[in-house]
């Protein structure tokens, strides 16, 4: 374990005790993972992340990359979720990480939380286009795994690029990977194919709207109910 990470360990050990929040030993159903889980609110997170980055002002890329590995690998739920909150945190360490570490953080997913905590929203149009070719390529093959998270994780990792960026190089593989995965059963997939397609309607909505209707038979009922719902409501049906 990482000195930094033992160090967070011990703070969220510290928070819940003052919170008398207990340790979940089975973790937690609704968030879909099985590792032991303090079911904080967002704002005892935030006090965290905020008291450990005053006690770090000179990190440098190497600890953060290390700090990171090491919390992915964590005993608890809250350790991974931190892996998220610090790429979101700090946004220049973030910016200069290559796309390859996701994989190997996405081996010690647990959950759809645990994923979208890491992809859902950190990433940006401007960091993934600025280094498309080492992105595209990890897409590509997050989305051919054999690991339900990481297949989950190549559809999410696109959904806040696709809101900020018409670039067709987003939409194209965006649309690649749902040819990949519109059939797969795993509900951690299927919710996630309806979330990339309403992401995509923002600046490609014809596209989608001709994808919906070419792919009716194929795509999971979730995900046309959903898109459709968002075409012509502005709102997607269901929840997420």
């Amino acid at each position: 374990m990482h000195p930094y990470h033992r160090e967070l360990v011990r703070q969220i050990k510290k928070q819940a005790a003052e919170a008398k929040v207990p340790l979940q030993a089975q973790g937690d159903r609704y968030v879909g993972t099985l590792k032991p889980c303090y079911m904080f609110q967002a704002a005892i997170f935030g006090e965290i992340k905020r008291n450990w980055i005053k006690r770090h002002p000179d990190l440098a890329l190497n600890e953060y990359i290390d700090l990171l590995n090491s919390l992915s690998q964590g005993a608890t739920y809250n350790e991974f979720v931190f892996v998220g909150i610090l790429l979101g945190a700090l946004p220049q360490m973030r910016q200069a990480l290559e796309p390859h570490h996701l994989d190997v953080w996405l081996d010690h997913a647990q959950g759809w939380a645990e994923v979208d905590a890491v992809c859902q929203s950190n990433f940006t149009a401007q960091e993934m286009l600025s280094h498309w070719k080492e992105w595209k390529s990890l897409l590509v093959s997050l989305s051919k795994s054999d690991n339900v998270h990481k297949r989950r994780a190549s559809l999410v990792l696109l959904t806040r690029p696709l809101r900020e960026s018409a670039d067709p190089r987003l939409a194209r593989l965006a649309f690649a990977n749902l040819d990949r995965l519109k059939t797969d059963k795993d509900i951690l997939v299927t919710k996630a194919v309806s979330w990339l397609l309403r992401a995509l309607i923002k600046y490609h909505r014809e596209e989608v709207e001709i994808y919906l209707d070419d792919n009716a038979d194929s795509l999971p009922k979730v995900a046309l109910s959903e898109t459709r719902n968002k075409l012509m409501s502005g709102r997607k049906s269901g929840r997420l």
